[in-house]
């Protein structure tokens, strides 16, 4: 059995009627599930990078770096976040309502609405963009105010990234504030010991000089001492050679020889390279200088150098180094190397932490309810019914006129094959 294309024209034009039949049924069956199903519609919303400026509060601060877009990428990781999903579900009562259908868990409404969200990161080079945008969608049935809840749910996100970002920055400038407190104290106390050190040296050093202060005062005294006893020594034996001698007033050795007989007027003149020896001054004069030695209390007098030992010792009874070290009332201005420590600590108890102003992302498209759904597509679900119903009816009809073919071609067989047997006989009765 053989066919043509004419032939299967044939069979499918009597049986035009059955494709017809197949057809109008896949088609109204594409038309119920066209007009009949849920219709899903979709929200979006576009978010870009923040402008330089709306971070530039938070930037100058110099302990926290926001490049925009890290502050995009942030927003996104939120978006994408189980947990911000789930908590701004639960706080939404027509999500709940809407998702927690009878005989569900919260839990369960959920995943049937976090499996409604999607977000992508926009393609640049198709996009011609020079920045990395964010498209956030969300699929939702009719009833449900898809747009509202897209922006709440990115503006809520929005506010959870902020308020961790000011948290963030709390604790940081907190943490750098300890720190710089703890070096000023560190500074404060270093000076608090070098100050005791240094009084303690400046004492220690006055101690010293006036220890060898008082040790010179007792060498020069005993010096003086000697020095006295040995002029009464002295005195002593110059009186016992002036009584010896008979020289009672100050003498010298040309006037206790002989007489020299002049004429006229005698000018007498005695030169010695030699120091008169001491009792020429006669015993009175001796014996005057000897007894008011002997009244001597003190020598302290006759040495200018212990007038200036004196001045020194009283001058190191109060060290006003010391004492204006002890004085000092605020510490803090005589630390030195703190200035950039100090100025650190004012800065940052000036850096602003109130961010309820900061921008970290721009929205640049709003969700707004869309009229049209994205599924189902009435017109192409219809067109593919017609489609699918046409080829089903020729499939049907085609497969039918061939087995119809096939079994009036068998029976034919089998006919001529009964004919011919009978045939066959009969030639062999004759």
């Amino acid at each position: 059995m053989e066919f043509d294309l004419f032939s299967i024209a044939q069979i499918l034009w009597r049986r035009r009627i059955l494709i017809l039949a197949v057809t109008l049924f896949v088609t109204a069956a594409a038309a119920m599930y066209a007009f009949f199903s849920t219709a899903v519609y979709q929200a979006s919303t576009v978010l870009r990078p923040p402008a330089l400026n709306d971070l530039d509060a938070i930037n100058r601060s110099v302990v926290y770096s926001l490049p925009p877009q890290d502050a995009l990428m942030r927003v996104g990781a939120s978006l994408e976040s189980y947990q911000t999903r789930f908590d701004f579900f639960k706080q939404d009562p027509e999500l709940v309502l809407a998702y927690k259908t009878h005989g569900k868990t919260l839990e369960q409404g959920f995943e049937k609405f976090n499996q409604s969200l999607r977000l992508v990161q926009s393609d640049t080079k198709k996009e011609k963009s020079l920045r990395k945008n964010l498209e956030f969608t969300f699929n939702y049935d009719d009833g449900l105010d898809g747009a509202r809840v897209l922006n709440a749910l990115v503006a809520y996100a929005v506010e959870n990234e902020r308020s961790q970002i000011e948290t963030e920055l709390k604790i940081i400038i907190g943490n750098r504030i300890d720190e710089v407190d703890a070096k000023l104290k560190t500074a404060v106390a270093e000076y608090g010991a070098q100050k005791e050190s240094k009084i303690a040296r400046l004492t220690e050093k006055d101690a010293i000089h006036r220890a060898q202060l008082q040790d010179e005062l007792k060498g020069i005294r005993v010096q003086l001492k000697l020095r006295r006893e040995a002029r009464l020594a002295q005195l002593k034996e110059a009186i016992s050679i002036a009584r010896a001698l008979g020289i009672r007033k100050p003498s010298t050795p040309s006037s206790m020889a002989d007489d020299i007989a002049s004429t006229g007027s005698v000018i007498k003149t005695e030169v010695y390279n030699q120091q008169i020896p001491l009792y020429f001054m006669g015993y009175e004069v001796l014996e005057a200088e000897r007894d008011t030695l002997r009244k001597r209390s003190s020598d302290d007098f006759t040495e200018p150098r212990i007038a200036e030992i004196r001045k020194k010792l009283l001058m190191l009874e109060a060290n006003r180094n010391i004492e204006m070290l002890k004085a000092r009332e605020n510490e803090m201005l005589f630390l030195e190397g703190i200035e950039s420590l100090r100025a650190e600590d004012a800065r940052l108890k000036n850096v602003k932490t109130d961010l309820q102003n900061l921008r970290i992302v721009d929205v640049d498209q709003l969700a707004v309810s869309n009229p049209d759904p994205i599924r189902p597509k009435k017109g192409l679900i219809l067109i593919l019914g017609i489609c699918l119903g046409l080829i089903a009816g020729l499939v049907i009809a085609l497969c039918r006129g061939i087995f119809k073919l096939r079994m009036r071609y068998v029976h034919q067989v089998d006919l001529d094959s009964r004919v011919l047997s009978k045939t066959i006989a009969a030639e062999q009765l004759a």
